[in-house]
């Protein structure tokens, strides 16, 4: 005997079959923490699971940024950096491997942008207020800026290979390392590293302006990056961009800024002026393989103003995304190369 509806009956219980063998596979999860670190934020996003669970996750990270800490913050007066800016140079102080690749970096972005990005800057932060010195009850004099730049240049920097170490050392005793332009970098690559060693590719680092991201979120789409629009206004976007694996880091002079005698000071300040820049770049976003090198290249072009920058990231063919403010509000510009990452344009 034939049963005519049997063809129908079997379809409707392999798709029921389907249906709860789909309801059986564990549903995409996404793990998030966040805190402070470097007197801003982080934030790490993962698709994937971390051994040990959020837990662990929050642990270790916290963890890595405490001992990156204590190794280039200058607020802490025991770090690595600030005893080696406490001290003569003599005899060149020993530093880790992971301190050793942020200065480099910083060496070769300064010689890169020829002298713009400049790590040795500190005398002059400090001076202007932007440090762990107190902000000034008025402007800095010539004199006293003329002093402190005495006391900067990456030529009076020497940094030496030495087995499984590193030797810093300096030709002046007063030259004064500040590595605040590279941490949020340096953090974001080295939390990386901890990611892909614990087995985690699919994942989204913030340390601020600095962004790391890899793979996909838990809906299986790739990452995306918002480039915000430099105003007071919470959440107002300009761009997002889809990094596909590069690194993202963005530097403005929006928001790190003090009013003095009704007049507005950067924390941007040019290492050939001695002073904050007062041109009408007020972003720079800059996309490359890690943070570290992201991070030192958009506070070097945030230093040279839009037209500079403009020159300087064509030349090098680099992924930039420039914001300038005009009279009308702003304007947003960015190279060839940068066009293959965005997403969208905001109307």
């Amino acid at each position: 005997m034939k049963f005519p509806f049997a063809p129908a009956l079997a379809r409707t219980l392999l798709l029921s079959l389907i249906l709860l063998l789909g309801a059986c596979q564990p549903a995409p999860t996404q793990t998030r923490i966040q805190g402070n670190t470097m007197g801003t934020y982080y934030a790490v996003t993962l698709s994937d699971p971390f051994p040990g669970g959020q837990g662990a996750l929050q642990q270790e990270v916290e963890a890595l940024l405490a001992r990156l800490n204590k190794e280039i913050s200058t607020y802490d007066p025991g770090s690595l950096i600030s005893r080696f800016n406490q001290g003569t140079g003599l005899p060149p102080q020993v530093i880790p491997a992971t301190m050793a690749k942020i200065v480099q970096q910083g060496i070769d972005a300064g010689h890169l942008t020829r002298g713009v990005l400049d790590v040795t800057v500190g005398p002059l932060v400090n001076l202007w207020g932007f440090g762990p010195d107190k902000r000034p009850v008025r402007r800095p004099s010539a004199e006293q800026i003329a002093k402190a730049r005495e006391r900067v240049g990456i030529d009076k920097l020497t940094l030496t290979p030495e087995g499984d170490h590193f030797l810093l050392g300096k030709a002046i005793p007063d030259l004064y390392l500040d590595l605040s332009t590279l941490g949020e970098g340096a953090a974001s690559d080295e939390i990386a590293g901890l990611l892909e060693q614990k087995g985690v590719h699919n994942y989204l680092i913030e340390v601020a302006g600095a962004v790391r991201s890899k793979g996909h979120n838990d809906k299986g789409n790739p990452w995306r990056v918002a480039i915000v629009e430099p105003s007071d206004r919470p959440g107002a976007i300009e761009d997002v961009v889809t990094p596909n694996g590069m690194a993202v880091s963005t530097a403005g002079s929006y928001r790190n800024y003090y009013e003095l005698d009704g007049k507005r000071y950067s924390h941007i300040i040019g290492p050939a002026t001695g002073e904050p820049v007062t041109h009408k770049l007020v972003s720079a976003t800059v996309i490359t393989p890690t943070a570290l090198e992201a991070d030192a290249l958009d506070t070097a072009l945030m230093v040279m103003g839009p037209e500079r920058a403009m020159a300087f990231a064509r030349e090098h063919k680099l992924a930039v995304y420039l914001i300038e403010k005009t009279a009308t509000g702003f304007a947003a510009s960015h190279t060839p190369e940068f066009a293959p990452y965005l997403v969208r344009k905001q109307p």
